[in-house]
């Protein structure tokens, strides 16, 4: 009992962020494949068609994005960590009873409600005041809560369709969403350390790759600065490729693989998400975040390249399970870099602005995908282009590295 006690505090809002962030990435991110691929099925609606809803979903989140990060800052995670599991499980236990397209759309705006309380700038926000020296490796573990969703997700909601159907797996996974996340909300999670008679977490000195540009942002100044500029565009990039590619994984499957090992196939894709997230939170606070972020652009890049050319199933699935380590790090570098390059006083505001941003980019992923897969019939030129899109977003994120310079030019020491 002692050495729980001596645990700090902070440590106990990574895991329940963690959790919270299972569950987003669960219902939200993996499962909105799964909801394309049932409802196409079952309604016999166009994929193109059912993929504008979830470009709705995106679009509706980033909106949100903004007054969440900024919202969580000023009066604390809890009520929009409540608000969101609460949107999340509404739209999720409708989206297995739906018989309109426009029931479709509202329940996935619904759904992108939950998503923006319950994903990256929500949990990065959230731990953003409790950390300083190992803030890079608080958001890394706590992010191991996405890849946890996306290996436990699909394939329990694949699972239960076939068992049970998709109306009564989806009313299943609301209601484990509402028993999770509400007592996280309520009982566990917090503001601020100084709220308990804590102080942020020291120690040490982590890896800085310079120093903070300056001790409070205003955010429009700081929407003007290369460094983020660059990172909002990177990351809008790479964010739009790949949720695109997730959205529609489940349906770019069945043309080699039956419904197990699809499941089987998006499984290993999230254990390569979480062994590529454990590998960042094991470095992150002591390497150059653009440096890395580079990398996994170009293995994503690869990974894009190998799908459109596989014709075998063992060439699919290797080239799932490559991209599976990029997919965890393209939501995880971008708050480690925002917190590392303007400091912790402006991440909520800053984070939030630059997050709506990269995800208004993203909710273009699934229609781009969609609508070309319908005209042309095949993902082989969407995931060409992806290829060459990561490429770019690689060079981008270099471009933006500091020079070492304040805004008053004035060299630091």
């Amino acid at each position: 009992m002692r050495m729980l006690q001596q645990i700090y505090y902070g440590w106990w809002i990574v895991g329940a962020c963690l959790l919270v962030a299972a569950i987003g990435n669960a219902l939200g991110l993996f499962g909105a494949g799964v909801y394309l691929r049932a409802i196409v099925e079952t309604t016999g609606w166009t994929t193109g068609s059912v993929s504008g809803a979830i470009t709705l979903f995106y679009l509706v989140s980033a909106v949100l994005l903004i007054p969440v990060g900024s919202g969580i800052s000023h009066i604390g995670p809890r009520p929009f960590i409540v608000a969101g599991g609460l949107a999340m499980a509404a739209g999720v236990a409708g989206i297995g009873h739906v018989d309109r397209p426009w029931h479709v759309y509202v329940l996935f705006a619904l759904m992108g409600i939950g998503w923006a309380c319950l994903s990256t700038t929500a949990v990065a926000t959230t731990l953003a005041p409790w950390f300083e020296t190992y803030q890079g490796r608080a958001v890394s573990i706590a992010s191991l809560g996405a890849s946890a969703g996306g290996m436990l997700g699909p394939p329990l909601l694949l699972l239960g369709r076939d068992l049970v159907g998709f109306a009564a797996t989806t009313s299943a996974a609301a209601a484990v969403a509402l028993a999770v996340v509400m007592p996280l909300a309520l009982l566990v999670i917090r503001h601020r350390p100084e709220d308990m008679g804590l102080s942020a977490d020291g120690g040490g000195r982590a890896w800085q790759d310079h120093e903070p540009l300056q001790s409070k942002w205003i955010c429009s100044n700081a929407l003007r600065t290369p460094a983020l500029v660059t990172a909002m565009m990177a990351f809008g990039i790479a964010m739009s490729m790949q949720i695109g590619l997730l959205t529609h994984q489940v349906t770019l499957l069945t043309r080699f693989l039956q419904t197990r090992m699809i499941a089987a196939t998006v499984s290993a894709t999230a254990l390569s998400a979480l062994v590529g997230r454990l590998a960042l939170a094991a470095f992150a606070d002591r390497i150059s975040a653009r440096v890395t972020s580079s990398i996994v652009l170009l293995v994503a890049a690869m990974s894009f390249c190998v799908l459109a050319m596989a014709e075998t199933p063992t060439l699919l699935i290797g080239a799932c399970m490559l991209f599976g380590l990029t997919v965890g790090n393209v939501t995880t570098l971008p708050p480690i870099i925002v917190r590392r390059e303007f400091g912790a006083a402006s991440f909520g505001p800053i984070f939030g602005a630059a997050s709506c941003v990269i995800q208004l980019a993203a909710a273009v992923g699934p229609s781009f995908y969609g609508l070309l897969h319908d005209r042309l019939g095949s993902y082989r030129e969407p995931l060409l282009i992806a290829a060459l899109m990561d490429a770019v977003a690689a060079a981008i994120i270099m471009s933006g590295r500091p020079d070492g310079t304040r805004p008053n030019g004035q060299a630091r020491a």
